[in-house]
């Protein structure tokens, strides 16, 4: 334990997701020991995004404006709407530049053990959306662990009536891997998700 504002700016990194009581003492430290200069930009940054950052009245993802700038995008394929749980999840798929639609984000997974249900999320947003739109295929890009899977399933499901096409991404084996190290679920998933190569 050290000494009052120290000990406070280590227990509020603590706080930050993914560090840990060790990691938290050793930025603490490292801002202790920086140049005031960088210090201060640094509380300007995160000042700044407070103030300034908001999500997108249309999909939820992070914006400066009132809309994100995807969804500002008059080049966008309106048809297709790809549904991820959170604007990370925006970033990796605009990453592969495979991706032309537009985003809608969940804010997270249902979750039961966590009290996560779908009234949590933004799900109502997204229904209104389909109702709204020229919507012809949602792809559901949730992450592939028990809470994404539960909450693609929930949705399929509910989208079903409405008539709209419905895929999920594809699974299985990364690129570089070893079939002796995966898992069942994840190699079950790569037979699942197997395409021909001389069709």
């Amino acid at each position: 334990m050290y000494e009052g504002i120290v000990q406070d700016l280590i227990d509020e990194l603590g706080r930050l997701p993914g560090v840990g009581p060790k990691s938290a003492q050793r930025i603490a430290f490292h801002i202790l020991a920086a140049d005031p200069v960088d210090v201060l930009r640094l509380a300007d940054a995160l000042r700044e995004v407070k103030e300034k950052v908001r999500f997108c009245s249309i999909c939820g993802n992070v914006a400066e404006e009132e809309q994100c700038r995807i969804c500002r995008d008059p080049r966008r394929d309106l048809t297709v709407l790809c549904v991820v749980e959170e604007p990370k999840d925006v970033v990796a798929i605009e990453k592969t530049r495979e991706f032309r639609g537009r985003y809608h984000v969940l804010g997270g997974a249902i979750s039961p053990i966590d009290g996560i249900g779908p009234d949590d999320l933004r799900i109502r947003e997204l229904f209104a959306r389909l109702s709204e739109s020229a919507t012809t295929e949602v792809i559901l890009a949730t992450d592939p662990n028990l809470e994404g899977e539960a909450t693609a399933t929930y949705l399929a499901r509910m989208i079903a009536p409405l008539g709209i096409a419905v895929s999920r991404l594809a699974s299985g084996l990364p690129v570089g891997g070893d079939l002796e190290y995966a898992d069942e679920v994840t190699l079950g998933r790569a037979f699942e998700g197997r395409r021909r190569l001389n069709a």
